[in-house]
């Protein structure tokens, strides 16, 4: 576990997806990919399934002018004359199972791009900050020392979080960003964003903590890259200590013993 590093450059790292089957991109771009999988697959199968069914109510209906000689009516118990011994039945199972595990199989590779912590760890212009969640409140540690309850990071580039707790379980969510990470004593869980423009977004905590979970709340602010190499540029760490004192606390409990010594948080 690190939960601490140096600082490895501002640089625009922005991935769109390309023509593959699996998609690429920021986290939102992605799931917007599988949203709009599943909405089309499910539309069509609606349709054909609700047209099925038209079809079948109609060819079957009662009314004077319809011969019953023109089709065989299923018998309760009996499979359907005509229906070649089940083999419609067995096609359709057999292609409603190529479809499900096909969708299944997809939408696993795809989060495994998603959930791959070292996506943004391996990446040098990454951006790292560490995330500690604390009743009822979130602390963001830069890699010079700098504690806010603010987090901010530069549009279109990759941002990497080490996610932890310092009490109980808590679970820092960015529902604008589609990023969600549970945060975890004792623990950390890695996880990361890529914002397309500036603008604020709220963050919450999405597990049951206490009284004062539903107050858990703050922003994440994206900049403009200039904007947030200036920002960056003035702050230091709150307690006056530096990267190297920041990264002797890491370990099991560092995270822990270094949000419960710091002397105060920064904007």
């Amino acid at each position: 576990m690190v939960p601490f590093a140096t600082v490895r450059g501002h640089g625009t790292v922005l991935h769109t997806g390309g023509g593959g089957l699996v998609p690429r991109g920021t986290r939102v771009q992605v799931f917007d990919s599988i949203f709009e999988v599943f909405l089309a697959l499910g539309t069509l199968v609606g349709v054909v399934v609700l047209g099925y069914m038209v079809v079948k109510a109609y060819q079957y209906r009662a009314a004077a002018d319809h011969d019953d000689g023109d089709v065989s009516r299923p018998v309760l118990g009996e499979l359907p004359r005509g229906s070649e011994g089940g083999g419609k039945l067995f096609v359709s199972f057999g292609m409603s199972a190529i479809i499900v595990v096909s969708l299944v199989a997809w939408t696993y590779l795809t989060l495994l791009y998603v959930e791959d912590p070292g996506r943004s760890a391996a990446d040098p212009d990454a951006i790292e900050v560490e995330v500690i969640g604390a009743q009822f409140s979130w602390t963001f540690v830069y890699p010079n020392g700098h504690r806010t309850n603010v987090l901010r990071a530069p549009a279109g580039t990759d941002v990497h979080l080490s996610v932890t707790s310092r009490d109980v379980f808590h679970n820092f969510g960015v529902p604008g960003l589609r990023v969600k990470s549970d945060a975890i004593p004792g623990q950390t869980t890695e996880t990361w964003f890529v914002a397309d423009e500036p603008g604020t977004y709220a963050a919450h905590c999405y597990e049951l903590c206490g009284s004062g979970h539903s107050f858990m709340d703050t922003e994440v602010v994206i900049m403009e890259p200039d904007d947030y190499e200036a920002w960056y540029a003035n702050t230091s760490a709150s307690d006056g200590s530096t990267n190297a004192s920041a990264a002797n606390a890491s370990g099991s409990d560092g995270p822990a013993r270094l949000a419960a010594t710091a002397g105060g948080v920064g904007a």
